[in-house]
């Protein structure tokens, strides 16, 4: 159905039925992210070089750690800037809160940097295109530009063969105030629009992968699912990694010096 630009903003709950409609209380989440177990031989080694290396000069060091943690927000490993923005979905206006996905789904949030223009509808309708796989494995996409809710609307309006998008599977995000794209550090600021940003976020709320283009250059779909494939698997086997190219049903590798051999010997 066709909406006016007048039309009232709809809860998500209305117009998009698998939106999470329950507030969700605030609270913190560690920025550090987990270790296998295996890790901890090699802490303790690397810790007991340390330690000779400081008996022999006399000076004291500081106890390493292999935890990882970003050093300014929005990097990996840190929870993702909150926000809440109006968005097109269904062809009706909504309201979308990013953290309202906490504790429910996945999120793959891509910028784009403008409605109307060339690279980005083939990156907008292959994700909607795709959006079943997602949806599949608890994930939800958000696409956002730094256009107004009116220019979505009209962007999905437009029949795909002119240059538009058509009914899409999930919903675009207005950022006209520039701040979501600024909060995520993909803004260019002399020219108001953003980069190419992606950003793959967990249940937790935390940042596990990014990846920013230039303007001219479109992603992958297929690489994106493949590295949200991956991410899920580890979260659910903590003991085990990724090796390159992973996809479901590859050998895995145990982040061990012994053990690892056990999938290089295989490959």
């Amino acid at each position: 159905m066709a909406c006016s630009a007048a039309s009232a903003l709809v809860s998500p709950t209305a117009a998009l039925s698998h939106k999470p409609s329950a507030p969700v209380t605030s609270q913190s989440f560690p920025q550090t992210l987990p270790i296998p177990k295996s890790f901890v031989g090699l802490r303790s080694c690397s810790a007991s070089r340390v330690a000779r290396a400081a008996s022999r000069s006399g000076t004291p060091q500081r106890r390493r750690s292999l935890v990882v943690r970003a050093s300014e927000l929005p990097l990996v490993g840190n929870v993702a800037p909150d926000f809440e923005a109006e968005a097109v979905f269904d062809q009706e206006f909504i309201k979308v809160k990013l953290s309202d996905y906490i504790g429910k789904k996945y999120v793959i949030l891509f910028f784009y940097p403008l409605d109307f223009t060339f690279v980005c509808p083939t990156e907008i309708t292959a994700f909607s295109d795709r959006y079943a796989e997602f949806e599949k494995i608890n994930t939800e996409i958000l696409g956002v530009s730094v256009d107004s809710v009116f220019s979505h609307l009209a962007w999905v309006q437009t029949d795909r063969k002119s240059g538009g998008l058509g009914d899409l599977n999930y919903p675009l995000v207005s950022d006209v105030t520039k701040s979501i794209s600024k909060a995520f550090n993909v803004l260019i600021p002399d020219q108001g629009i953003a980069l190419r940003g992606l950003f793959i976020i967990d249940k937790e709320g935390v940042i596990q992968h990014s990846t920013i283009n230039n303007l001219a250059i479109g992603r992958s779909v297929d690489e994106t699912l493949r590295t949200l494939q991956a991410l899920q698997y580890v979260q659910d086997n903590p003991e085990e990694v990724c090796p390159a190219g992973w996809k479901p049903g590859d050998k895995s590798m145990k982040p061990d010096p012994k053990l690892s051999k056990e999938y290089f010997a295989a490959i």
